[in-house]
């Protein structure tokens, strides 16, 4: 496995990694606890794989259980990335895709699985799926599954597996019912907290920037934004479905590559979205907060917050997409006047020290300073396209004295002529027609 991660250039363990990894391999069932970013996966991935043997018997051995598709896809990729030199096979369970292609999977013999709770539970009452031989069992971002109402069902997988059994747990924040579920599922856990006792609860490395600014403002000021000197992949984030796909269109219409992610979309869509921005042809997610659970990039320099958070954990789950491994980042939210309570209450428990957020425009001097953007930038990289003329049905533009346009086409030619020969003969019809009366006295 060492060989494998060094071949995608992973040779240093991070501080979750070096503490949790041992405590693991010794089958002692843990908590831990680190913010996004830190390498949790490969925290519980490495001894987990290392637990299961080279050459596993088929069926499912593992089970890591996520809160959403996007986690659920990114975790499987990192645990084929470490067992590729391995006869283990990873299978990711989850909605909104087809049942078939999962199931052949696990009848295939995957030994590791790594799902959602409503898809496992599907597949379980179906008999699809077996968790009774599961020797491992893992709970990712376990406060994300309370935010999203999932532990009952969490706990209906529990009842699914054996008791004695090497239980994990991992999350960023730890509210009082995971905890209750850890006493309740685990057996005498090691809680593991892997943070730099110099760091500031909303993290050293990343510089947070908060403006108080207006709601029409806003798309001028992150399209200046996206201009800044250095900026790499950016993800923006809204409170709303609506207002992600209304920011997108409006990103595309100012000349930026920006994709969206959230719940309205199709699976594949959110997929493409995905591997478009991993990828680079796209460097500006704009995403919810549910979706981008999964965004697992390191190299992402901008977080922006077009809506403020509801709480202290949103803002950091949201923030912790930049400054990802070891690396600096730009964290920059926009506080409107109605949500000034809310950023006071974020502020005071995160101990930001930002009472007042600053009162902030496009054209605001200390936005360039404060973000390193050329004076004289403006919100868009190319032109709004001139508006087509209006057109009238069946008579094309309206232009005062134009001709019909070149490229008509013949058929159109030929309805206008065939029109013009009924007119015709109509109007010989009508005039026979009063000949034949004055001839015969009629009308007189």
């Amino acid at each position: 496995m060492v060989e494998a991660l060094r071949e995608e250039g992973i040779e240093t363990p991070f501080p979750i990694q070096e503490q949790t990894i041992p405590v693991a391999l010794s089958g002692q069932d843990i908590i831990g606890q680190a913010r996004t970013g830190t390498g949790k996966t490969l925290g519980f991935g490495l001894p987990l794989l290392q637990k299961l043997g080279t050459s596993p018997e088929p069926g499912v051995k593992a089970l890591i259980v996520v809160p959403t598709r996007e986690l659920a896809i990114q975790v499987a990729d990192d645990l084929v990335v470490a067992s590729k030199k391995r006869d283990t096979s990873v299978a990711a369970i989850y909605g909104g895709k087809a049942y078939e292609g999962q199931i052949e999977q696990i009848e295939a013999g995957a030994q590791v699985v790594v799902g959602t709770p409503g898809r496992l539970l599907d597949l379980i009452q179906q008999r699809k799926l077996t968790i009774s031989n599961v020797e491992v069992m893992v709970l990712d971002e376990a406060d994300k599954m309370l935010d999203l109402g999932f532990l009952p069902d969490v706990e209906r997988l529990f009842s699914h597996t054996p008791e004695k059994r090497h239980t994990m747990l991992f999350s960023a924040t730890m509210p009082g019912p995971v905890l209750t579920l850890a006493r309740r599922f685990m057996s005498k856990p090691l809680h593991i907290r892997a943070h730099d006792p110099e760091e500031t609860i909303a993290q050293a490395n990343i510089k947070h920037f908060v403006y108080r600014a207006h709601q029409l403002d806003k798309d001028e000021i992150i399209g200046r934004i996206l201009q800044a000197e250095g900026r790499g992949r950016t993800i923006i984030f809204t409170r709303t479905k609506r207002g992600a796909s209304r920011l997108v269109e409006e990103l595309t219409d100012r000349g930026f590559p920006a994709a969206a992610v959230h719940g309205d979309l199709s699976q594949d869509a959110r997929e493409r979205a995905m591997v478009a921005f991993k990828e680079g042809k796209k460097d500006i997610l704009i995403a919810t907060d549910v979706a981008a659970r999964g965004v697992d990039v390191d190299d992402v320099t901008h977080v922006i917050n077009h809506t403020i958070p509801e709480d202290e954990k949103t803002y950091l789950h949201r923030v912790g997409r930049t400054g990802r491994a070891g690396k600096t980042g730009i964290a920059v939210t926009f506080v409107d006047w109605d949500d000034l309570h809310k950023w006071a209450l974020i502020n005071r428990a995160l101990e930001m020290g930002i009472d007042e957020p600053q009162e902030t425009y496009s054209s605001s001097e200390h936005l360039f300073t404060d973000l390193n953007i050329a004076p004289g930038t403006k919100g868009r990289l190319k032109s709004t396209p001139t508006p087509r003329p209006e057109k009238r049905a069946g008579n094309g533009p309206r232009r005062s004295g134009s001709n019909k346009s070149a490229g008509s086409n013949k058929s159109s030619g030929s309805r206008q002529q065939s029109s013009g020969s009924a007119e015709r003969s109509s109007g010989g019809g009508q005039r026979t027609r009063q000949r034949r009366r004055r001839r015969s006295g009629e009308g007189q």
